[in-house]
This record gives C-alpha cells, sequence and structure tokens, in this order.
C-alpha cells in the first residue's frame, strides 16, 4: 500500500510541521552521535526513564524533585507517591513492551494502566465503563522554565479540557486508533514522519481519556513508545516528558485545545508543541551526556 493512503500523511505538510520534523530529527541525530552514547548508552537510556517519569508525574499532580524521586522507594504513602511510584513503573516497562504494541497496542495501553493503578483496583487495565468518572488530566499548574523560550507556543488563555467522550465513542476511536498503528506495523503508511504519529497518539489518548485515572502518564508512555517504535529514538533516550513539564501546563493545555479543534493550525500547533517538548528533552540527556564525560556521574 502506498504511502498516500495513510491518514496521517496531510498532517506531515500542515504549516511549520516539516520544519519542526527536521528540527527534531537533526537534535535526536546530534545527541545519538554523542560520544558518551557508544560506552554508555544504557545508562543515558535509564537516566532518561528516570527523568522522564519524574516530569510525567510532575503533569499529573506530583511534582518532586529529581533527587527525591531517585532516593525514595516507598511510593505507596499517599496519592502523589504513588503517582510518581505510577510514573516510575510504566516507564520502567514502556520500552520492553514493542513487541505487543506492534500487533495490539490496545493491550499495551491496559498494561500500562494496571501498571499504575495496581491488580487490587478493580478498574485496573479496562477502559472506564459508561457512567465512570475519570480524573482531571492537570491537576497542577507548572509554570514554564525560565529559560524555556515559548514565544512559539499556542496563544491564548488556558483552557481545560471538554468532558471526556462517552464509554462507546471511547471504544470506537481506540479501535480506529489501533487499527491504524498495526497497519504501520505492517509496513503501510510508513512514510508519516514519527514525530507526527507519536503526536497523534498523544493528542488522542488524552483526547479520550480512556481509563478512569493515570490518562496523562499512560498517553506520555505511548508517545515514548511510538518514537521507539518508528525510528526515532530506539534507545529512548529523548524524554519529551520533560519538555512539556519545562514548557509548564498552560502551554500543554493551549496546545491540546488545539489538536481538540481539529483545525489545520490547531492540528500543526500540538505537533509543534510535540517537538518543542522533544527538543527539551534532547537538550536534558545532552546535558547528563555532557555531565558523564566530564565524570560528574
Amino acid at each position: 500500500m502506498s504511502t498516500g493512503t495513510d491518514p496521517l500523511a496531510p498532517l506531515a505538510q500542515l504549516p511549520g510541521v516539516p520544519d519542526a520534523v527536521a528540527e527534531v530529527r537533526k537534535a535526536v541525530d546530534r545527541l545519538y552521535g554523542h560520544r558518551v552514547m557508544r560506552r554508555r548508552a544504557a545508562e543515558v537510556t535509564s537516566e532518561a526513564a528516570l527523568r522522564g517519569a519524574r516530569a510525567s508525574a510532575a503533569l499529573a499532580g506530583a511534582d518532586w524533585p529529581l533527587e527525591e524521586v531517585r532516593r525514595r522507594s516507598d511510593f505507596s504513602a499517599d496519592e502523589e507517591s504513588r503517582t510518581v511510584g505510577a510514573a516510575l513503573r510504566i516507564a520502567a516497562e514502556a520500552g520492553q513492551l514493542l513487541s505487543v504494541w506492534r500487533h495490539s497496542p490496545l493491550q499495551v495501553l491496559a498494561r500500562l494502566h494496571l501498571l499504575a493503578v495496581g491488580d487490587a483496583d478493580p478498574a485496573a487495565g479496562r477502559p472506564r465503563r459508561a457512567g465512570e468518572g475519570v480524573e482531571d488530566l492537570f491537576p497542577l499548574e507548572l509554570k514554564p522554565v525560565e529559560s524555556v523560550e515559548v514565544e512559539a507556543a499556542p496563544a491564548g488563555p488556558a483552557v481545560e479540557p471538554p468532558p471526556a467522550p462517552g464509554a462507546e465513542e471511547v471504544a470506537a476511536r481506540l479501535d480506529q486508533l489501533s487499527r491504524l498503528l498495526i497497519a504501520r506495523a505492517e509496513g503501510q503508511g510508513v512514510g508519516t514522519p514519527a514525530l507526527v504519529v507519536a503526536s497523534v497518539v498523544h493528542g488522542e489518548l488524552l483526547a479520550l481519556r480512556p481509563f478512569g485515572s493515570y490518562n496523562g502518564v499512560i498517553a506520555r508512555a505511548a508517545q515514548r513508545i511510538v518514537l521507539i517504535a518508528e525510528g526515532l529514538d530506539p534507545k529512548s533516550i529523548c524524554p519529551a516528558e520533560v519538555g512539556f513539564a519545562e514548557l509548564g501546563t498552560d502551554t500543554y493545555r493551549r496546545a491540546l485545545a488545539g489538536y481538540l479543534a481539529g483545525t489545520p493550525d490547531g492540528l500543526a500547533a500540538w505537533i509543534g508543541h510535540c517537538g518543542r517538548a522533544l527538543r527539551l528533552g534532547v537538550r536534558e540527556s545532552t546535558a547528563v551526556c555532557e555531565a558523564m564525560q566530564r565524570g560528574m556521574v
């Protein structure tokens, strides 16, 4: 099947998206070419997973310092602790689920939710049912880091996402998303850039909020898996979650509103936001590599 049949292909041609794709590719390639990656790639991967998990938990309402996350071993004491623990467990296993993702993305999403909530939760690993509630995506407001440029972010006031779709719509759209990803794994539509595919998966999961809890953490982990599966970040060393946290939740909300609107400008802004976050993740891991090279890690 030709790449022209890929429903995501038109998104790659939206204004600004080709530049975002090229900038991300250049940044990622530069990181993979760092001399530290030749000797200590596994350590960089582990550190990226830790930093990504910390940032994803912060976006979900548990903004802990990195060293606190590194030091702690008990993540069951309270809601913030459980959120950090959920993000860490998901980050630790996400990269191991690639083979399952290629033929059953929904099974992987179920596994990620089970990792987050634990098997004692009766709702673990299944999409929410009619009448069941769903947690807020952004329970904590994070301000942009001062050193991060956000002038290219979507303008306008921060907005809350609309109510989550009903269970029937969620099931239908998850099935559609799964079919698209499986088709890509089978070689259909492979011309669409990884950044575009990962952005759509991330945005769609935030839009659907398929589970009763931890949807943001799961959506960000799914983006990470797509970037691995699509070959852009095969060693999972580019923690985009760090970038989303550094850009702040207001910017995240505005960008997501663009995705939800479904307009060309809105979709382009969302993909651009995901690209900026990924480049900031590259910057984070580059700093880790530099510290390793100087013998500081």
